[in-house]
């Protein structure tokens, strides 16, 4: 256990940028952006939760394969976008992706294990290109990418413990919940694609 302390201290510490006492001086942006870029939206919140609550109701090797899927083209996705690779239909494919993930929860995850790590997969390709387009010009683009990733991975965990929590506390009624909370997911992106 004091390995894993140590080593995680001593990755935060080649990860930190110095501390600056006054906002404008110095590098702002880096591992704090990145961390606070995906909590900045709630498109990217609710189909990051979407994504948890499909892999439970997935179950088996879905539990780690889709929210897996997701970050790994996700970070493609960044990639992208960082360097300038145009991709098209973003904000399309965002929005896109909390009304289709949202009605899939809905409808119990209901599909195979391959075409939902598709799904995500394509998806992904669209949050991530939008990370990496907005990644602001000071910062490290490591530093922002683990940023976004952590907070990324925390939100599939996010999802996939209140679904957890809501099959040992509510056995009965937890699909229930669930697919009401995806019907939720999918009428909010209805609604930011009208707006």
């Amino acid at each position: 256990m004091k390995r894993v302390i140590f080593g995680f201290a001593g990755l935060v510490t080649l990860l930190a940028s110095p501390a600056m006492a006054h906002t404008g001086a110095g590098e702002v942006s880096g591992l704090l952006a990145g961390l606070s870029h995906p909590i900045s939206g709630l498109d990217h919140i609710l189909v990051m939760v979407a994504v948890g609550v499909l892999a439970v109701q997935l179950g088996g090797r879905g539990l780690w394969l889709v929210p897996a899927s997701f970050v790994s083209v996700m970070a493609l996705g960044g990639v992208l976008g960082v360097t300038g690779v145009g991709v098209p239909f973003v904000e399309q494919g965002i929005i896109g992706s909390v009304i289709i993930l949202g009605a899939v929860v809905a409808w119990g995850g209901k599909m195979p294990l391959s075409a939902a790590m598709a799904l995500v997969g394509v998806f992904a390709l669209f949050h991530g290109y939008a990370h990496g387009t907005e990644m602001p010009m000071n910062a490290h683009g490591a530093q922002y990418s683990i940023g976004f990733i952590l907070v990324t991975a925390t939100l599939h965990a996010l999802g996939m413990g209140l679904s957890l929590a809501l099959r040992a506390y509510i056995e009965k009624s937890a699909m229930l919940v669930a697919r009401v909370g995806g019907a939720a997911i999918a009428a909010a992106g209805v609604s930011m694609a009208i707006s």
